[in-house]
């Protein structure tokens, strides 16, 4: 942005800080509330299963040192609390310990960045909430990161230098948590600020232990810069305004300002998110189905009467968008294989299916997924742009007779293109949240997201989330 722009240079920032103060219950839309429930439902599954992964334990004991009068639940721990800054962290960590939960277009994992800010501030504002005041907030906080991201083309593709719930996830957490408390204008705008200051972890952390404590970080942080601008913090009230202030994020960065609400439309409203079948980095539901499909060719080529299939294969090629970062040929821990292409792919042939389960030390050290791994190159062709809405994958199998059987997915099950049904997210939200909570949590809260906007008390929500199967 040229330096000498002053028609944007006062109002970018501050028409946020309206906004975020502004927006009341009367303008969340039928469209928008339906969508939220949805990301809220998911959130809370992939969460719950979340606690039972080693990086979600190692951040828990670090959490239960801090204490303070203030306490907030832990998901799935009945017996736990935390200050409410480390409960939405920690709680933020379980949410993408598993790289299980929704992403957006432009790219970044909105959900997770939010809710757990949310439920936990909730839980010691003096006053009593409905289900309707955490939707509001919800979205709030979504929709500011949605406004974020369309300040740079960059956005528009899968990230290169900045994981995105750090740099847009933390901004949305501060405005979700100055929406519930009830912030002035000038107050959210300096919570903004203030959150700008803790935004930013470099993308070469994916795929290791680090990765979920990046959500962790965003959701705990957003709600410590609120709390911080309530007590009368302050900050640069130009910050989204300026290429030194969120503008060193992005590369060719055109700040916009946000509408006045009286005109309001939601991004959420004409943008829904991508829901995962199984716990691994977005690009890896392409390639799964692609598998799948070039596998059931294959299979009906009749090449032998040979019942392993896999046997026929000489090799295997992936044509997926060119990303450093989820090419990994030989992933050596959980966390890799959940960004590596050539596992995803090679578990869909061995195993006709991705599950929570195929990432296990069991599942990733066997011979015959390190000899089929052997097998796979991967391609980059120039129309294949990484972005979650244009992508595609092609995986082509030749085998020892030199046939080849190809297989091709534009939209795998879940994108926004080709959305999960209300049944299957529920389904996935029970086999998560049911590792965790009794049948009377996981129904309980079914009901209660599923009717958010007609419940009077938000805390019935918290009941239920500490009704935990060994109780």
């Amino acid at each position: 942005m040229p330096p000498g722009n002053s028609r944007r240079l006062w109002n970018v920032t501050r028409s946020f800080g309206a906004a975020i103060s502004g927006l009341g219950r009367s303008h969340l839309t039928e469209r928008v509330i339906s969508r939220s429930k949805r990301m809220m439902l998911d959130t809370l599954g992939v969460g719950l299963i979340g606690t039972q992964t080693d990086v979600y334990n190692k951040a828990l004991r670090y959490s239960q040192s801090f204490t303070s009068r203030d306490q907030s639940q832990v998901w799935g721990r009945a017996e736990t609390a935390l200050p409410p800054q480390h409960a939405a962290f920690i709680n933020g960590v379980a949410v993408h310990s598993m790289d299980f939960d929704d992403t957006w277009h432009p790219a970044t994992h909105p959900s997770g960045a939010i809710l757990p800010a949310v439920l936990a501030l909730a839980q010691v504002i003096p006053r009593k909430l409905t289900g309707l005041d955490l939707l509001l907030a919800f979205n709030v906080g979504i929709e500011v990161q949605g406004r974020l991201l369309s300040f740079s083309r960059e956005a528009l593709n899968i990230p290169q230098r900045f994981h995105p719930p750090t740099v847009v996830g933390v901004m949305g957490s501060a405005a979700a948590s100055a929406n519930l408390l009830g912030l002035s204008p000038a107050q959210c705008t300096h919570a903004l600020a203030i959150a700008a200051s803790s935004a930013g972890s470099p993308l070469a952390n994916a795929a290791t232990q680090t990765k979920p404590l990046h959500m962790g970080n965003a959701t705990g942080r957003g709600l410590e810069a609120a709390r911080l601008a309530w007590m009368g913090l302050e900050g640069n009230l130009d910050v989204l305004d300026l290429e030194s202030g969120f503008g060193v994020f992005f590369n060719e960065y055109n700040p916009s300002a946000m509408a006045d609400v009286g005109s309001f439309e939601w991004a959420l409203e004409s943008q829904s998110v991508a829901f995962k079948s199984f716990p691994a980095h977005l690009g890896m539901h392409w390639v799964a189905e692609a598998a799948l499909a070039a596998k059931a060719e294959l299979q009906s080529g009749g090449e032998s009467n040979s019942t392993n299939h896999l046997d026929q294969i000489r090799s295997v090629t992936l044509r997926v968008p060119a990303s450093k970062y989820i090419n990994r040929p030989y992933p050596s821990s959980e966390h890799q294989a959940r960004h590596s292409f050539q596992f995803n792919a090679c578990s869909a042939l061995l195993d006709d299916r991705v599950t929570v389960e195929s990432f296990s030390d069991a599942q990733r050290n066997r011979p015959a997924l390190r000899e089929l791994l052997s097998k796979v190159r991967v391609e980059s062709p120039e129309d294949n742009h990484p972005s979650f809405d244009k992508m595609y994958c092609d995986v082509v199998i030749e085998t020892h007779l030199g046939n080849r059987y190809a297989g091709r997915c534009d939209t795998f099950y879940g994108h926004w293109r080709r959305p999960l049904s209300q049944e299957d997210l529920e389904r996935k939200f029970r086999g998560n949240a049911s590792t965790v909570l009794s049948s009377e949590g996981v129904e309980g809260i079914v009901d209660v997201v599923g009717n958010m906007e007609r419940i009077t008390d938000s805390s019935t929500l918290g009941l239920y989330l500490q009704m935990t199967s060994n109780q």
